[in-house]
C-alpha cells in the first residue's frame, strides 16, 4: 500500500554548491528546482500529501544575506509556480510561525492558501520558520487559555498540520540522521528513512526504492 502523507527534510542545498565551487544560493536555487520534481513525483505516485521542511525556526538564525535570499526565494517560487500549481489542483498550506516573514510574504502564503484552498485531492505543506517544540507551546499557550483537561485530539486539532494527516514517511537528504525538530508531534509513527545524497541531487530512483521499501515494512503502530 502507497503512502498517504511523505514528510521530507530538503537538507544538504549549501554543501552540494560548496562541493561543486558554487555559490550558496545556488544550492538553494538547485533545491527549489528539485522540489518541483519530487512535487511531481509525489503526484505520479498518487500519494495525496506531501509536507516539506523548507525552513526551520533556527535558520532564521544564518546570515542576514543568506535569510534575505531565501525570503525572495520563497515569493519568487510562491509567484512563479503557483499558475502551475494551480493547473494541477494542488492545495498549498504554510505551517509554521507566519508571523516571522515580512508582511507582503505573509500576505502571499495567505492569498495562496486561499486560491488552493478548495483543491481536495493533493496537498503541498511547506514547512517555513517551522519547530517541532515552537509547534506544541503555541498549541500548549492557546489551549491553557481555554482552561480545561487536554487531550491528544485537542493538541491534534490546534497544531499547524492540522489539515493535514501524519506522515507516514520521512525522508532526510543529505545523510545527517535525526530529524532536527520537524513533526516532533506528528512522527511518532513515521517510518524514517536516511539518505546521504545532497537535496539538489536526489533521485527519482531513490524516491521510488524507498516507496518500494516502504511497502515491505509492517506497520503495527504499537500494536
Amino acid at each position: 500500500m502507497n503512502p498517504k502523507s511523505i514528510g521530507i527534510i530538503m537538507d544538504g542545498n549549501r554543501r552540494w554548491a560548496r562541493e561543486r565551487g558554487l555559490p550558496t544560493f545556488e544550492g538553494h536555487r538547485r533545491g527549489a528546482n528539485k522540489l518541483k520534481e519530487v512535487i511531481g513525483w509525489n503526484k505520479d505516485s498518487g500519494i495525496p500529501h506531501l509536507i516539506v521542511y523548507a525552513l526551520s525556526t533556527e535558520n532564521r538564525n544564518r546570515s542576514k544575506e543568506e535569510v534575505s535570499y531565501l525570503m525572495d526565494l520563497f515569493r519568487t517560487f510562491i509567484k512563479n509556480e503557483l499558475k502551475e500549481i494551480k493547473k494541477e489542483k494542488i492545495r498549498i498550506l504554510f505551517p509554521g510561525e507566519r508571523s516571522m516573514f515580512p508582511e507582503d510574504l505573509q500576505e502571499l502564503m495567505n492569498r495562496t492558501e486561499e486560491e488552493t484552498g478548495k483543491n481536495e485531492k493533493y496537498t503541498l505543506s511547506t514547512a517555513l520558520s517551522y519547530g517541532g517544540r515552537a509547534e506544541i507551546v503555541n498549541v500548549a499557550n492557546k489551549l491553557v487559555k481555554k482552561g480545561k483537561e487536554v487531550t491528544e485530539n485537542d493538541i491534534q486539532n490546534e497544531l499547524w498540520t492540522k489539515e493535514i494527516p501524519d506522515p507516514d514517511i520521512i525522508i532526510r537528504t543529505g545523510g545527517e540522521h535525526r530529524l532536527s525538530g520537524f513533526l516532533t508531534w506528528q512522527s511518532v509513527y513515521s517510518e524514517l528513512f536516511f539518505v546521504d545524497t545532497y537535496w539538489p541531487a536526489f533521485s527519482r530512483e531513490e524516491f521510488d526504492s524507498i516507496l518500494e521499501e516502504y511497502k515491505e515494512r509492517e506497520r503495527r503502530h504499537g500494536k
